[in-house]
């Protein structure tokens, strides 16, 4: 089959509903500041009606990264669930805007869509309210095999892990990708994530994984070692590719015995890390889907990570594949 796709993403789909707002407003309205809170339906509806003039962006993890694979140029598609509602309409016109094909179908029943209402202070904190709705109703037949089959790359969000549908669905989804010799990426996604599900990514590495993404923090917890050189030690048997993120020491690529230490690309002021791994992702996996070496790979990855980490968002706000032009990396 021709190959319609870069890479094919799998993963929560969360609406970012970003607001400005004061400490005052924190306040009244029970806010915990500088962290992210699980919230309910019934509170998602209510900061909704009082978050002033927010700003509405498909989100989540994986989308994330596929909005910046299509800020490179690349093609891509994403699976997630959302409700047939105002947000999942919101999240559908926002992936389609980014030129991102998005097949799956929309719920009519069931949670809402879910949400992450952000508060902004003028200090930079940002105050996350998740309501995590239909994003966890992924279910095997939301997976779509042509789409799969037609992708150099299927990327899986870890956080999806948790739900035992949306577990069944992602090994379906890896089954399509295996027996139509694609490649299967996988982004561990958060050290507590890891900690719940260590056995199960550990096996998923022996013969599922082509590509693993993780920061320092993520695989040390996922080798249970307390330094990096013992992460490299436990990846000698891992017959796949590593990209792992380390800040502002850029990143190590691993692919068994290349190994590829590369540096961070400076920024004059760090504002929000928010998404950078995100992003990382998305410029590894561009390269990587379009046949670079996978030193190039990892710089184009430290390259987006640099651009998001400038503002706050987990999108890029200029053209990746621009600033890819300017540092000669395509």
């Amino acid at each position: 089959m021709t190959q319609n796709y870069d890479v094919a993403g799998l993963g929560n789909a969360i609406v970012d509903v970003i607001a400005s707002t004061d400490d005052q407003f924190l306040l009244e309205h029970n806010i915990a500041k500088g962290v992210m809170s699980l919230i309910d339906h019934y509170r998602a509806q209510q900061l909704l009606q009082v978050l002033p003039g927010g700003r509405e962006l498909a989100g989540g993890s994986a989308a994330n990264t596929m909005a910046g694979l299509a800020s490179f140029g690349g093609r891509g598609v994403f699976m997630g669930k959302v409700r047939d509602d105002r947000l999942g309409q919101s999240f559908a016109r926002g992936l389609e805007a980014m030129g991102i094909d998005f097949p799956t179908r929309r719920a009519s029943a069931g949670p809402q869509t879910a949400c992450c209402l952000i508060a902004v202070t003028p200090d930079g904190q940002r105050s996350m309210n998740t309501y995590l709705g239909a994003c966890r109703e992924l279910r095997e037949e939301d997976i779509d095999e042509a789409a799969i089959a037609a992708s150099t790359v299927l990327y899986v969000e870890g956080y999806l892990w948790d739900e035992p549908a949306a577990k069944a669905a992602i090994e379906k989804a890896m089954r399509i990708a295996k027996g139509n010799g694609r490649k299967v990426a996988f982004t561990l996604s958060d050290p507590f994530c890891v900690e719940r599900w260590r056995s199960e990514f550990i096996a998923l590495l022996k013969d599922q994984i082509d590509i693993l993404f993780a920061n320092e923090a993520e695989a040390m917890a996922l080798f249970e070692t307390e330094d990096f050189d013992g992460v490299f030690q436990s990846l000698r048997s891992f017959p796949g590719i590593a990209a792992l993120t380390r800040s502002e020491r850029g990143c190590v690529v691993a692919a068994g015995q290349e190994v590829h230490v590369l540096d961070a690309h400076k920024v004059p002021r760090v504002l929000d890390t928010t998404g950078a791994g995100d992003q990382f992702a998305a410029g590894f996996l561009f390269g990587y889907a379009r046949g670079r070496p996978l030193p190039d790979c990892g710089r184009l990855g430290t390259l987006a990570a640099s651009e998001v980490i400038t503002h706050y968002g987990a999108r890029p706000e200029k053209s990746l594949r621009a600033l890819a032009m300017a540092a000669e990396l395509l």
